[in-house]
């Protein structure tokens, strides 16, 4: 884990390019270097020797680790100045066969001794950012990267997203950050919805409550003392069906919120709650599987059909689904409970004229209508919305079939508890 850290990288990085390219340096330097001169000999012209010497003692000076000379030589002969009297460079006492002595000088040009430093720590400086850029380069690109995702976000595009790779403080923080843009963009595509879809149903809403409210208008305009129970009974429809528009709408809406307290979620009997729903409307209620109880005047043999969720809302889903039956039966409605692979069926089945294959999904739609269908055939065309809502709000689905012999079928799925 601590060579993971970015630091540790880089700084493992530069010590590394500045101990290679010093060794370098020196290595270069040393093969380079010639060795320097400690000894002279002199030869006539048929090549003896006829003297010879070594470098001058540095003691004089007070340099204690320069090379010794001969004990002969340590000391300058007379009438010869201290070292260095001529300038720099080597010197040396060369002493013939002849006895006498001869002082050598190899002067150098004159030379900073600042130089030679500047050149080398120009050589390391450079070589130290030739190693060392490559690398850093690699591990800053991805901030970079990070920092540019992080402005594109900033400016509005949310569906950006950053690189993610490396196990180092970067790739965390950009894994974070593309964890919390996906949250913030679904929370925001989510409102926007959730918006959309109220502007829709105000819209719709405020459409459809005008006309029982403009029929009760009209109907208490022309009722007078001797008004007929026709139309007292049209005012009190009108306004039955306002409260059942109003009451759904509010519904709807409490659907759309996510967070929205709805009631307690607890072990829901399907077959029980079925069988107090067909009894108000007089429907043949089946129930398939295996069992050895069921609910009174239901056919079948499955003892009970739990499923996890608000008892009120799946009383909803039932009966809106029963209501939808009669008011488009032309013969008796039949209920059909069924249990496979983890998932309660609930089958509304009616005889009345069906549902075109191109529409069976926009009557699941807020405030929609079948082609031809009026006010006066009941209902506000909010309860299969909200069948939908509710089955998708318990992790169900509901979808639309024909039935064999004319008809339509309301097939209701939800996991078993």
């Amino acid at each position: 884990m601590f060579f993971k850290k970015l630091y540790v990288r880089i700084w493992l990085a530069v010590v590394l390019a500045v101990a290679l390219s010093t060794f370098l340096v020196g290595w270069i330097s040393r093969m380079t270097a010639e060795p320097p001169l400690r000894e002279v000999v002199v030869r006539n012209a048929t090549g003896e020797i006829i003297g010879q010497g070594r470098v001058r003692s540095r003691r004089a000076q007070g340099d204690e680790a320069a090379s010794r000379p001969p004990a002969e030589m340590e000391n300058a002969p007379p009438g010869f100045g201290p070292r260095g009297q001529f300038g720099t460079g080597p010197e040396f006492f060369v002493r013939l066969n002849d006895g006498q002595t001869l002082h050598m000088h190899l002067p150098r040009p004159p030379q900073s001794p600042w130089s030679r430093f500047f050149w080398m720590v120009a050589l390391v400086g450079v070589a130290v950012a030739l190693v060392t850029y490559p690398m850093v380069r690699k591990l800053t690109r991805r901030l970079e990267l990070l920092q540019d995702g992080v402005e594109k976000w900033g400016e509005g595009d949310l569906s950006i997203r950053v690189p993610e790779g490396g196990q180092d403080e970067v790739a965390f923080l950009a894994t974070r950050f593309n964890h919390a843009a996906q949250r913030i963009e679904t929370l925001v595509k989510a409102q926007e919805g959730l918006l959309a879809s109220q502007k829709s149903l105000l819209a719709n809403a405020s459409h459809e409550l005008r006309s029982p409210l403009t029929r009760i208008r009209m109907g208490l305009e022309l009722m007078d003392a001797s008004s007929s129970v026709a139309a007292r009974n049209e005012i009190s429809r009108n306004i039955t069906e306002l409260d059942e528009l109003i009451g759904e709408i509010l519904l709807a809406s409490r659907l759309d919120a996510r967070e929205a307290d709805l009631g307690t979620v607890e072990s829901v009997d399907l077959i029980g709650l079925a069988a107090e729903e067909c009894a108000r409307v007089d429907a043949e209620l089946e129930v398939k599987g295996s069992g050895n109880a069921h609910a009174p005047g239901v056919t079948g043999d499955l003892s009970s059909l739990p499923v996890q969720g608000v008892t009120k809302l799946l009383r909803r889903v039932v009966r809106n689904l029963l209501e939808n039956a009669r008011r488009h039966a032309a013969g008796t409605i039949t209920v059909t409970l069924n249990k496979t692979d983890g998932w309660a069926e609930l089958r509304v089945c009616d005889r009345g004229p069906g549902v075109p294959v191109e529409l069976r999904e926009r009557i699941f739609e807020p405030f929609y209508r079948l082609p031809g269908a009026t006010e006066r055939d009941g209902g506000v065309g909010l309860g299969l919305a909200l069948v939908k809502s509710i089955a998708v709000r318990h992790g169900g689905s509901v979808s639309c079939e024909n039935r064999d012999g004319g008809g339509a079928c309301f097939v209701l799925t939800l996991p078993l508890a």
